[in-house]
């Protein structure tokens, strides 16, 4: 199950990241979203994955099935589309969280800039407010609004 809520930004918070993501994306399916994923950590690995995510809103069942290098080509090259270009920036959060900012396909005029935060809980997603230097930043929250997901972006944008 991932619990999240999700923010439409302006660029990258005044915020020192403790990590950095390139990734790329696409979609088989965009409901129930069915996508492979390459990140790659800066200075760190590159990991696979296909995911599946179904449902809407503040909690949404996903599984992610990690794949190897050569079977994610292959399905990448099943897809036949471009696929969305991501740069991610993690910050560390009060609580252990984290906000995780991304430019999503930079290079395009379609692109745009988003935030979330993961939680354990659905009772902790609902109760957590942004820091006093946060609260600007993370003031248009779309968690569950039509149309503000990635694989949304995929449809507008791929297909």
């Amino acid at each position: 199950m991932e619990i999240e809520r999700r923010w439409l930004v302006e660029g990258w918070p005044d915020l020192t990241p403790h990590s950095l993501l390139e990734m790329e994306q696409g979609y088989f399916l965009t409901n129930p979203a069915i996508r492979i994923r390459r990140e790659s950590l800066q200075g760190g690995d590159t990991a696979y994955v296909l995911c599946f995510k179904g449902g809407a809103g503040l909690a949404r069942e996903e599984i992610e099935v990690t794949v190897d290098q050569d079977r994610y080509q292959r399905l990448k090259t099943m897809l036949g589309k471009p696929m969305i270009q991501k740069e991610q920036r993690r910050y560390p959060l009060p609580g252990g969280l984290t906000l995780e900012v991304n430019a999503v396909d930079p290079d395009l005029e379609t692109g745009f800039f988003y935030a979330e935060v993961e939680f354990p809980t659905e009772d902790a997603a609902l109760a957590w407010a942004p820091p006093e230097e946060l609260t600007a930043y993370l003031s248009r929250e779309v968690t569950g609004q039509p149309g503000e997901s990635m694989a949304a972006y995929w449809a507008r944008t791929r297909l």
